[in-house]
């Protein structure tokens, strides 16, 4: 049980007098060795270096996985990236996935596309509209719009590098040549849709 101590030194839920045992929760770290098991918190100071990261990375963004094992279900997890990483368009078919996307810092265009890699739908994710939420199958892809964004991201694991992403045949993939291209288009196409 959490207790909150008020000026009285007493509990504001229980009553109880401080004296009786009780210590103050702070939800800090630092709250004289309190921690509570299984609880992550999502601070600046957390952000802040993950964005570090993702700058220093040859890809431009990182992840910060909550979940403690890729078996796992289900994956929830940060996905801090910099303006110009790519990320190319794909499904989670076999197995079926569903996602979800939650904008925590910054703005992103997110994209979904029919087989034939015509945009299906666009939309600009960190501002009135704050995250979206995937079905199975469907082909999509984001783009950064902020020098950053930050995402909270869930969908199913377990998480098997052979199987997780359907790639689309349309678009290059990470590293080959047009992605350059490829990102200048969606980035022009999401300009135009604001």
């Amino acid at each position: 049980m959490i207790h909150q101590i008020g000026r009285g030194g007493k509990c504001r839920f229980t009553g109880r007098r401080r004296e009786d045992g009780l210590r103050k929760r702070t939800g800090r770290a630092d709250d004289g060795g309190m921690r509570d098991a299984g609880i992550q918190i999502l601070d600046s100071a957390l952000i802040r270096s993950l964005i570090e990261r993702a700058r220093r990375s040859p890809r431009l963004r990182t992840n910060h996985n909550f979940h403690a094992a890729m078996e796992e279900n289900p994956h929830r997890f940060l996905n801090v990236m910099i303006r110009g990483t790519y990320i190319a368009p794909h499904r989670h078919l076999d197995p079926p996935k569903a996602e979800s996307f939650l904008v925590l810092e910054g703005r992103l265009a997110f994209f979904t596309f029919d087989d034939a890699g015509g945009i299906a739908s666009m939309h600009v994710l960190g501002g009135d509209a704050t995250g979206i939420d995937i079905q199975p199958g469907m082909w999509h892809t984001l783009a950064v719009l902020s020098p950053h964004a930050v995402c909270y991201e869930v969908k199913p694991g377990p998480y098997s590098a052979s199987n997780d992403k359907d790639f689309a045949a349309w678009a290059p993939r990470e590293g080959e040549p047009g992605v350059a291209a490829y990102l200048e288009w969606m980035m022009s196409q999401a300009a135009r849709a604001r």
